[in-house]
């Protein structure tokens, strides 16, 4: 079966599937501007941190190619200041729609790099307007080859584990997850997921397990999806039976994407991962982190300073789904409220932070990190 996607770009055309819909309806909305963008972001049409990256820095690409080809020339393109001015308050809008996830923030500052160099060399605004979009279109395009990259580093590393450890993985191995970080989640192939899936691919999983991190948020829904897509045996469980998993069945890694980890390698990801690391700590489960270089933010050296996104506290209590029972071929969607109206001091954060001593291994697309003997924090300098 063909693998899901979650942007499509031709030309000056752009467009996402809404994910707020799936897995029931497949229905892809146009972006056509950055506010656009920026609207699909805040409210989580879209997600996953190196999708979001992609979709800001193609909106980019977006505006200065229908810039480019506008039959009067736009105002910012008159001179190097007036792009670099118009583009700068472009770039720090996009950045401010979800604040936890740094492969956004790593997309954005990406772009000012480029855009100060050319203006620095005296390039002309329209050489640089095609640069932008280059480089942009960039972002995206090499998601797909070093999730690959990183996947199979991960896998190959917990493969020599389970046999350093002489593990009984006659059958294949069998390997939890939280949240979504496939193909939905990135531009292709995926973070977390993409290691799951090399494993599959490579003939040595036996059965992925994935949480519902909560009623509203779609990881559990989104990664049932893509499982099912791919023919990958798996089974979803509710956050609160993970302990009560590793009691009663052989798991031989917890593997998940982060939003940002901090240089010590503490890491931030979706709400549930610190449970779910705690629980594996306890049952002695190797807890992985799979995730790009752009994920890694040397500039905060731990998971305190990591800013934490409140989502409004409405999501907390609804849920979307389709009828159920369900006769016939509709499949009418409904969102309900799941508790009390008018509710007041509900606490809703998107994410939690796992910090380093809970976590055995970081993989990005340069390899695998460890911690030394006897240390409970990470030196990732190998692998960024």
């Amino acid at each position: 079966m063909a693998p899901l996607i979650s942007i499509k770009s031709n030309g000056d055309k752009l467009e996402i599937v809404n994910q707020l819909l799936l897995p029931h309806t497949t229905e892809f909305l146009e972006i056509n501007s950055v506010e656009d963008a920026h609207d699909a972001i805040k409210t989580m049409k879209i997600r996953g941190a190196p999708a979001i990256a992609s979709l800001a820095a193609l909106s980019v690409a977006q505006y200065l190619t229908r810039g480019l080809k506008a039959s009067h020339t736009p105002d910012y393109l008159q001179s190097q200041e007036a792009l670099k001015l118009h583009i700068d308050k472009i770039l720090a809008y996009l950045f401010t729609s979800r604040p936890t996830a740094v492969n956004l923030g790593a997309a954005t500052r990406r772009l000012t790099k480029l855009l100060d160099e050319r203006v620095a060399v005296g390039k002309d605004t329209r050489t640089i307007a095609e640069d932008l979009i280059a480089e942009s279109k960039a972002v995206a395009d090499e998601d797909i080859g070093r999730n690959k990259e990183m996947a199979k580093w991960a896998g190959e590393w917990l493969l020599q584990r389970v046999k350093e450890q002489r593990l009984d993985a006659s059958q294949g191995l069998n390997v939890l997850t939280v949240c979504n970080t496939g193909s939905l989640a990135t531009s292709g192939y995926g973070t977390a997921l993409g290691m799951i899936t090399y494993l599959h691919e490579t003939g040595n999983l036996q059965k992925a397990y994935y949480t519902q991190t909560a009623p509203y948020h779609q990881g559990s829904r989104l990664t049932a999806l893509e499982l099912q897509t791919l023919q990958i045996p798996s089974v979803m469980i509710c956050d609160t039976m993970v302990g009560s998993l590793f009691q009663h069945h052989s798991i031989h890694a917890v593997v998940v994407g982060a939003d940002r980890i901090a240089k010590n390698g503490d890491t931030a990801n979706k709400i549930g991962t610190y449970n779910a690391a705690v629980l594996a700590a306890h049952h002695k489960v190797p807890f992985v982190v799979v995730a790009p270089i752009s994920t890694v933010d040397l500039d905060v050296t731990d998971g305190s300073q990591i800013p934490i996104e409140q989502r409004p506290p409405i999501e907390a209590c609804l849920v979307r789904g389709i009828l159920y029972p369900n006769e016939g071929d509709t499949q009418q969607q409904v969102q309900v409220m799941i508790t009390p109206s008018g509710l007041e001091g509900i606490y809703n954060p998107s994410f939690d932070v796992t910090p380093a001593e809970l976590i055995t291994a970081i993989a990005t697309e340069k390899g695998v990190a460890v911690k030394a003997d006897g240390a409970s924090v990470f030196d990732l300098t190998p692998i960024v």
